[in-house]
């Protein structure tokens, strides 16, 4: 099956380590929940277009934050560093399909790489688009990412095609619209992109342990007021508070997915203090950690 629920999960670097869909067939569609998962940070060299069933979500893309409700979407570029959860802890939930672009471009000296993947993927100032509705080329694409999951969902015979079909929709919209030429993004902005992402990384691989706002500095080569600058500037936290949010997520897999005491869980995720876990994973999922793994397991 092409269809799963999204569960992402990320190496050090924070690039997502799922491989969506298989080497033949490089495309994964995938249903969101957000009251019950949130999407953390993450980025993967496929592309990525979403359809909002249900709700409404917030989009966090590098510096800007945007919302999508039921009925619209939003595009994500390859490489780029993103995140996604609900507003005020409400239902959303969404149909989301991840693609490598080979599958529409073919090799890297085929006409349909040169004349729409390209411009796409080498415009630095493409991030991310919100699909509205209302704007013809936003609808044909939203109609178009619908039609790609509906035809992973039912696998007809043949329906690889009318998934691959789709998808060229989706890539000859952004290019006749959004992925013409563009210049460079700023010094500064791939500057703050790169350090972010070594500071995520440092986060990433050391969150059980003791680490400081200095450790996290150093990491990228900054000093604590520019680290502090970059996240929030980037991710609209502080790199001490997206430490903890980072270590309740990763408990929170661990309370679905395993057996293992809730002690071991909190030191394992960081957190020496039980009571203050206690107090923050409630802060978080609205619960306590016993609650939450009765709920996610019955």
């Amino acid at each position: 099956m092409s269809l799963s629920v999204c569960s992402t999960q990320v190496d050090v670097t924070g690039r997502e380590l799922a491989e969506h869909g298989r080497t033949a067939f490089p495309v994964a569609c995938y249903y969101d929940d957000l009251a019950k998962e949130s999407v953390p940070w993450h980025w993967h060299t496929e592309l990525e277009a979403v359809v909002v069933t249900e709700g409404e979500a917030v989009i966090a893309v590098d510096f800007e934050r945007c919302r999508a409700k039921a009925g619209e979407g939003f595009f994500i570029n390859s490489g780029v560093l993103h995140g996604c959860w609900n507003v005020d802890a409400s239902a959303c939930r969404f149909h989301s399909v991840v693609f490598h672009p080979r599958l529409v471009g073919g090799n890297m000296d085929s006409i349909f790489w040169d004349h729409y993947l390209r411009p796409i993927l080498e415009n630095t100032s493409l991030k991310s688009i919100i699909l509205k509705p209302e704007l013809p080329w936003h609808r044909d694409i939203l109609n178009s990412v619908e039609a790609c999951w509906q035809s992973c969902v039912r696998e007809a015979p043949g329906y690889e095609f009318a998934v691959r079909n789709a998808l060229s929709q989706i890539i000859f919209q952004i290019a006749a619209h959004a992925g013409g030429p563009a210049g460079p993004a700023s010094p500064r902005a791939l500057r703050d992109d790169t350090r972010i992402k070594q500071m995520l990384q440092y986060i990433q691989a050391h969150y059980s342990e003791e680490i400081s706002l200095e450790q996290i500095a150093e990491s990228a080569a900054v000093s604590e007021s520019e680290c502090l600058r970059c996240f929030r500037s980037t991710i609209g936290t502080t790199p001490i508070q997206y430490l903890k949010l980072y270590r309740l997520q990763r408990a929170a897999e661990l309370l679905k997915n395993t057996a293992e005491r809730i002690v071991d869980i909190g030191v394992q995720c960081g957190f020496q203090d039980m009571s203050y876990f206690a107090k923050a994973f409630r802060s978080v999922y609205g619960c306590a950690p016993t609650e939450f793994r009765r709920k996610e397991n019955v």
